[in-house]
């Protein structure tokens, strides 16, 4: 195989995967339960099925599997599966298409956290772009009145979303920690820790509808195991700007899925606060200057 024809097949596997989690808000608003519910269920069958393929495709055991790992992926672990829980809550309070978009504010909470927590400095150029997509949000919000008064689930919905996006930064700075491990290692770390953090807070006696567990086994094997297994054997091979431009796939089929299953379209304010919402991401992750540089001549 040709670096031309690996490269396209990893973009083709890495579009792929991002669309099975794309999809994974129409699942969860069709399976009918609550968000603590399915992320429990998730973070378990996803541990399974990853469980399975780590040990029959030979990743596991991993020699990368050391204390300090465990620790940093139980970590960000458990901030992966409360931004889960947050971002499904929020599905459930607003719209999949809303709380997608607000969701995918997580680069700037990374940028900013790792200002905190790993002291890394924030460029002007970045402060540009972080206003910009704030402004996004702010648009993407679609916090409307109603009767004269703001709808206070909505409103919360969209704190809730905002809270998760800001949760997940923390599973992105801790995994810039974790060296040399597999990134399907890192995942069955999070899903098992998921599973055990959200067991106290399960119904375990519930009865669940025979249509709803196949939604469950749905997210946790087709949107968690292979969709994750197909996205990091495709990042080694795809170019750092392409991997940013694919990133949008997610939202996309999330806010076509929102309409296809639900017909539930956004509206000219969501669709500016998107788009200002994009152009600030691709600015961070590809160190866009939004103004011309300052050259001598010589």
């Amino acid at each position: 195989m040709t670096d031309q024809t690996q490269s396209t097949t990893a973009a083709l596997k890495l579009a792929f995967g991002l669309m099975l989690i794309g999809t994974v808000g129409a699942a969860v608003v069709a399976s009918g339960l609550d968000a603590i519910t399915v992320v429990f269920w998730r973070s378990v069958v996803g541990a399974i099925f990853l469980a399975v393929w780590c040990l029959a495709t030979g990743i596991l055991p991993d020699r990368s599997l050391t204390r300090r790992n465990l620790m940093l992926g139980a970590v960000a672990g458990v901030s992966l599966v409360l931004s889960w829980a947050a971002f499904f809550q929020g599905i459930l309070m607003t719209s999949i298409s809303t709380a997608t978009i607000l969701f995918h504010t997580q680069p700037f909470w990374i940028v900013l956290l790792s200002a905190v927590i790993l002291k890394e400095r924030i460029s002007r150029a970045q402060m540009a772009w972080l206003c910009m997509a704030f402004v996004g949000v702010a648009l993407a919000s679609n916090l409307t009145l109603s009767s004269g008064e703001l709808d206070p689930d909505w409103a919360s919905g969209v704190l809730i979303l905002l809270g998760g996006a800001l949760v997940y930064a923390v599973t992105a700075v801790a995994g810039k920690e974790l060296r040399g491990q597999r990134g399907e290692v890192t995942t069955l770390i999070q899903t098992v820790a998921g599973a055990l953090i959200f067991l106290p807070f399960v119904n375990l006696s519930q009865d669940i509808a025979l249509p709803s567990w196949s939604f469950l086994v749905m997210i946790g094997v087709l949107q968690t195991g292979v969709a994750w297994v197909m996205v990091y054997s495709a990042y080694p091979h795809v170019s750092t700007p392409l991997i940013a431009v694919l990133s949008f796939v997610n939202p996309m089929t999330a806010i076509l899925s929102d309409w296809y299953f639900y017909g539930h379209l956004i509206g000219l304010a969501q669709t500016a606060g998107m788009a200002l919402i994009v152009i600030g991401t691709l600015g961070v992750k590809l160190g866009w200057q939004p103004w011309p540089t300052n050259r001598s001549v010589t």
